[in-house]
């Protein structure tokens, strides 16, 4: 269980393709307090630590991951926003995050918001998937690259999010531009509601 509100960045240092698997070794600050079989949260993927080596650390990404999220398209270099998983003796400072990334949106416009910027974010909208919670509320809660926001203006397939300078500058939202391919999670009390609805008719 994670809350959206990002560590830091850790970097790709090494990609290995084992069958449909890929293991990503990556260098952040804390990796010497972290242990064997960890969850910790990549680009919002709650992923298991398997290994370390020096000042790296080693997860494995199944495809059934790669197929729902961005992680596929990382490459050695690229900085991944980075979360171990909640504490629960201290303040939920963002919201409940399952680190089950539901799937990827693509940017599509940013604005200047008088130093904050909007992003506008874009997904395939699916009639049978916003019947089971896959869809934003204004004001509701989405976790983009594991960062927990609050919606802007959502419409079927598309929302915005303001970002302040300090979110930009510590967390991968500096590396995005439009066209960038982020991952989604859909708030999980959406999606209950959404199924309570459903078995209810």
């Amino acid at each position: 269980m994670f809350s959206g509100i990002v560590e830091e960045m850790a970097t790709v240092v090494a990609i290995e393709h084992d069958k449909e698997n890929i293991d990503f070794t990556l260098r952040c600050s804390f990796t010497n307090e972290l242990k064997i079989d960890q969850s910790i949260a990549h680009n919002g993927v709650c992923l298991t630590v398997v290994r370390f080596k020096d000042d790296t650390y080693t997860v494995t990404a199944m495809k059934e991951t790669l197929d729902r999220s961005n992680l596929g398209l990382l490459r050695i270099g690229d900085r991944v926003n980075i979360e171990r998983s909640m504490l629960m003796n201290g303040r939920l400072d963002g919201h409940i995050v399952q680190g089950h990334v539901d799937e990827t949106a693509t940017c599509v416009a940013m604005e200047d918001a008088d130093g904050s910027t909007y992003f506008t974010f874009q997904y395939p909208f699916d009639k049978k998937l916003a019947q089971r919670g896959y869809f934003t509320v204004d004001k509701g809660s989405v976790t983009v690259n594991g960062v927990s926001l609050t919606v802007c203006e959502p419409t079927e397939n598309t929302f915005k999010v303001a970002i302040i300078p300090y979110t930009r500058t510590n967390t991968n939202f500096a590396d995005i531009q439009v066209g960038s391919v982020v991952n989604l999670e859909f708030d999980i009390l959406g999606k209950y509601i959404s199924r309570l609805n459903t078995l209810a008719k």
